[in-house]
């Protein structure tokens, strides 16, 4: 039976100039684009003066939605997907849109264009032959911090979305998670007139955050390399903990060693508090 096609079709994440002439050449001739947000998607539709149908698409009604476009793609209709910035499903809803077409044997079109996250890696002068991308981080400050720690011995580049409210507290979060000396980039609002890109060590740019209140506004990638230094063996890292703990505190003997090993202070904290557990 032949379908419809659903496209895939990625669009600026800021400069209006950022979008490709397949782009608009298939969002004017679909029968239905499906938006995040009709206000936000308006702007760019006037400028290229797209009139084509919208319907609004987001997390809050995907999977009441879902089986309405399926039914248009089967009766041989054409439907684009967009997000309000950049290429959908990264961050964004779609994902079982997408699947559920795939299952039901509709072609998936991919029209690409900006993405957030490749645009940061571009230009932040970090390794990019291998990277983790991890979205945003849990907004609650313990989680954060579990999820940060568990990333810390990661040797690939890492890129995480934040937005203003919660910069300062998440990049005070990775300065104790992975040390005050890693390097890292800080993007924020790519490709709009108040880009900027800064590099440093986390710790830097926590601090450059401080010295310019503007700074902390807008939309950010943050950007951090991966760990170069190989983690020690627990029982090397016991070892000169347990000679540590003989004359300081816990948290002073992590610190300590985390500086001796160059490894992971809450790692390096966590086998220490084992070892006064076992040796009260």
């Amino acid at each position: 039976m032949n379908t419809g096609e659903l496209y895939v079709v990625a669009t600026p994440i800021g400069n209006l100039e950022d979008f490709t002439w397949r782009a608009r050449r298939v969002l004017q001739s679909v029968d239905l684009i499906l938006v995040e947000d009709t206000r936000h998607s308006a702007k760019l539709f006037s400028h290229y003066d797209i009139h084509t149908p919208v319907l609004a698409f987001h997390e809050h009604n995907e999977q009441q939605q879902i089986q309405k476009v399926l039914d248009k793609l089967h009766g041989q209709q054409a439907v684009a997907l967009v997000s309000d910035a950049g290429t959908p499903l990264i961050n964004d809803p779609g994902y079982q849109l997408v699947r559920a077409a795939h299952a039901e044997g509709i072609r998936v079109i991919p029209v690409p264009g900006a993405s957030a996250v490749i645009t940061a890696l571009s230009a932040a002068g970090l390794p990019t032959d291998r990277f983790i991308y991890e979205g945003f981080l849990p907004a609650k400050a313990a989680a954060r911090q579990k999820r940060l720690t568990e990333l810390a011995p990661e040797q690939r580049t890492l890129v995480f979305y934040e937005v203003p409210h919660r910069i300062k507290a998440t990049l005070i979060d990775m300065v104790t998670s992975m040390g005050e000396d890693r390097p890292a980039t800080l993007a924020r609002e790519l490709t709009k007139q108040f880009e900027t890109i800064h590099h440093g060590t986390l710790l830097s740019l926590r601090c450059w955050l401080d010295e310019d209140a503007d700074q902390s506004r807008g939309e950010f990638v943050i950007l951090i390399q991966g760990n170069r230094q190989p983690a020690s063996s627990d029982e090397e890292a016991r070892r000169v903990l347990q000679i540590l703990l003989q004359s300081v505190s816990v948290r002073d003997a992590s610190t300590m060693a985390a500086h001796i090993l160059g490894d992971n202070k809450n790692r390096l904290y966590q086998l220490a508090l084992a070892l006064t557990d076992k040796n009260p």
